[in-house]
């Protein structure tokens, strides 16, 4: 199988995957503890994101400036704004920024 063959089965069943869901679920209220969960998930992925950015390949914890600053920035915006893919936007942004100049 080439490369481009997996690239596109990946693709199509990850499709399909999620289609299934949004299709399944079209005309029924998701109950309220689901949505209690479904809540807690973009704080988890968040951290998620950040505990990789600050774990280099060996497991060492690597922090230099970029981190921090993405950190502080992200930290204010998301403490201000309360708003995930704002904070997200922000850190990164800034994270990207610094690491660029530096």
């Amino acid at each position: 199988m080439t490369d481009f063959l997996a690239i596109v089965a990946v693709g199509v069943g990850s499709y399909l995957f999620r289609g299934i869901f949004i299709l399944a679920l079209a005309n029924k209220k998701i109950p309220d503890p689901f949505l209690v969960v479904l809540q807690f998930v973009a704080p988890a992925v968040l951290g998620a994101l950040i505990v990789a950015l600050l774990i280099d390949s060996d497991g060492n914890v690597a922090i230099g400036v970029p981190e921090v600053s993405a950190f502080v920035v992200g930290g204010a915006v998301a403490y201000k704004t309360r708003d995930h893919i704002l904070t997200l936007v922000a850190g990164m942004g800034v994270f990207w920024l610094v690491r660029a100049l530096m």
